[in-house]
């Protein structure tokens, strides 16, 4: 089988070195430049010269008058959104009325509008009694004395919101009920803190992400942001510049825009402080220990790096989901399975979202089922233009050498294998690729690229493992994740409430979660949902390290800004009512994004009560 092509990036130039090769392909800072314009280094100098200025009084500026600082940004981000929404439909071939959009309200303004209203809760919570407030018994021992805190929901507008999702951030090994109140908002407990220049390497088309790492790097760690992001989230990034008018007429953010070279520039620059990474680990990787090839491969196993300041990381990642078997109701294996298909269609499967490996019990005998399922759901709709500029490569070198599976041949005795092959659905357009199953892959496959790349297109390989005993299950599946598959973000795993119920699967399932290491595992649910309320904090799994970096190093979102967070545990039904507005099958997801966007940003109980009602006829 051909290798998978990784992505090339520039070695890391030194400060200044762009002035002997050309303007960089960055354009201006100013919202009203044309965006195809270039900007030379001098101009990125001065951008860096002017947060550095900005930096020390934006760091010791009283709580409160952050928090209104941010509350002044409401108005223009909710103004922002439609025009947003369209421009994120157009780049991705979907139409902005249809229920389609719904997605791009959902990952795009409705998160970002939380994230700054949430924000300045926090900061008028600091300036009141010095740190953001928790629950009434939200932090607690477990038995086995870990501790953790619950933090979602936090009242009734958020269950009226969200239904019975239930969130709760498990604290490293050691850590103890005073520490958690402690290491909360630890930048705000600081004296004459001195802040410094942030540089937010954006990756892909989304705007919106990497805008919420710059909004944490801004808010929870108190440092100025250049955020630099790719030419094709350009006009996104324009749009969302105007609307952040308040932060960037004061010199505490500036967008920037350009590939590699302009954001190695920009890293090694010494005016930067620290360097946060949205993206890929391939790129994470370059900058630090630089381009690859046997001198990236010396340096890493030295320690030697090429980008000596610290670097913080949310990257991409394989993201499982792992199948406890048990004998499910037709509708309960229904609502999980829309799950899944909406989180391979969503972006066309590219992001936090996506789906990548479904972990199956060996013998399970609701796997034709589910599968006829999948394949239903996926049917139903119509192949999404590839987000990725690398999608078409990835797809054909993924299923090079893969024999054609018909759908049919899923539908075998589960007493017997998959088999191995591809089964492509729907009829892509220009530009589409086919939903794509891959079946029959081994556990035991030192080199399967599925366990180690991931599809940037809607891709979802299936792998059959231990047993249809859900103890032996549980403890076979935790090792290939943790051994075999690479990234640590995000992984999920279906359960039947009812199975808990017996001692040892509830153990087993409890042991699960805790050996797993990602930094976001959620039960009945996408890991992505602790993404899109943006309380609980986001990003890889704490085992990884500079040299092997997998799904990144640090937390974002975290608006309780919570110290010593090992990992985030997300936890739903395997049913709800009514159908969440993230299911691809959702007739009203556009309306209900609409006015959740509204919601996030005046969380009164009539935003709520018109959120509610349009999700209700969907």
């Amino acid at each position: 089988m051909p290798p998978v092509p990784d992505v090339v990036t520039a070695a890391v130039p030194a400060p200044g070195s762009l002035a002997s090769s050309g303007p960089a392909a960055v354009p201006a800072a100013d919202p009203g430049a044309a965006r195809g314009a270039e900007t030379s280094p001098a101009e990125l100098d001065r951008a860096l010269f002017e947060l550095g200025e900005a930096a020390l009084g934006f760091a010791r500026m009283p709580a409160r008058e952050k928090a209104s600082l941010l509350r002044s940004l409401l108005p223009g981000l909710l103004a922002a959104a439609r025009p947003q929404v369209e421009a994120s439909c157009a780049a991705a071939g979907l139409d902005p009325g249809a229920a389609a959009s719904g997605e791009a309200w959902l990952t795009g303004p409705c998160a970002t509008l939380s994230q700054v209203r949430l924000l300045a809760e926090a900061l008028e919570d600091i300036a009141a009694r010095g740190r953001p407030r928790l629950g009434r018994g939200a932090v607690r021992a477990r038995a086995d004395g870990r501790i953790e805190v619950d933090v979602f929901p936090a009242g009734l507008k958020d269950a009226a919101l969200h239904g019975p999702l239930r969130v709760r951030a498990l604290m490293q090994p050691g850590a103890t009920r005073a520490g958690v109140r402690e290491e909360q908002a630890r930048f705000y407990q600081q004296r004459d803190p001195e802040g410094g220049v942030a540089l937010v390497l954006g990756a892909g088309d989304v705007a919106s992400l990497p805008l919420r790492d710059a909004l944490h790097e801004l808010f929870v760690d108190g440092r100025v942001v250049a955020l630099a992001m790719s030419p094709g989230s350009a006009p996104l990034g324009a749009l969302l510049e105007r609307a952040l008018a308040p932060l960037v007429s004061r010199g505490l953010l500036r967008f920037v825009y350009g590939g590699a070279e302009a954001a190695a520039y920009l890293a090694a620059h010494p005016a930067v402080s620290e360097v946060h990474v949205n993206g890929a680990a391939a790129a994470h990787d370059a900058l630090v220990w630089g381009p690859p090839g046997p001198l990236q491969t010396r340096r890493r196993a030295s320690g030697e790096r090429l980008l000596d300041k610290p670097v913080s990381s949310v990257l991409g990642g394989i993201h499982p989901v792992l199948v406890t078997p048990w004998l499910y109701g037709e509708d309960e294996l229904w609502f999980q399975v829309r799950l899944l298909a909406s989180r391979i269609v969503s972006s066309a499967s590219l992001g936090d979202p996506a789906a990548h490996v479904l972990v199956l019990p060996r013998g399970f005998v609701q796997r034709p089922l589910l599968l006829r399922m999948l394949h239903r759901a996926l049917a139903a709709v119509p192949p999404r233009r590839a987000a990725h500029p690398e999608a078409e490569a990835r797809h054909a070198a993924l299923t090079a050498g893969r024999p054609p599976l018909e759908r049919e041949r899923l539908d075998g005795s589960a007493d017997a294998p998959l088999p191995c092959g591809v089964v492509r659905i729907g009829e892509p357009g220009p530009g589409a690729l086919p939903w794509t199953l891959i079946a029959g892959l081994s556990a035991s496959d030192a080199d399967e690229p599925l366990f180690s790349t991931e599809p940037l297109c809607g891709v979802l390989s299936i792998v059959e493992i231990g047993s249809s005993d859900p103890v032996e299950f549980l403890e076979a599946a935790t090792r290939l994740c943790n051994d075999r598959l690479q990234g640590t973000l995000g992984a999920s795993i279906i359960a039947h409430p009812i199975s808990e119920e017996d001692p040892a699967v509830g153990a087993a399932l409890d042991r699960a979660l805790l050996e797993l290491r990602y930094g976001v595992i959620a039960v009945n649910q996408a890991p992505a949902a602790a993404h899109a309320i943006v309380v609980p904090p986001w990003g890889g799994h704490p085992s990884a390290t500079l040299a092997d970096i997998q799904s990144g190093l640090g937390f974002v979102h975290n608006t309780a800004m919570l110290g010593q967070v090992e990992k985030t545990l997300l936890r739903a039904p395997l049913t709800t009512f009514p159908r969440p507005p993230g299911f691809v099958d959702h007739r009203r997801s556009h309306v209900v994004g609409e006015r959740l966007a509204a919601c996030a940003a005046d969380p009164r109980w009539g935003n709520v009560a018109r959120a509610v009602a349009a999700a209700l006829r969907g």
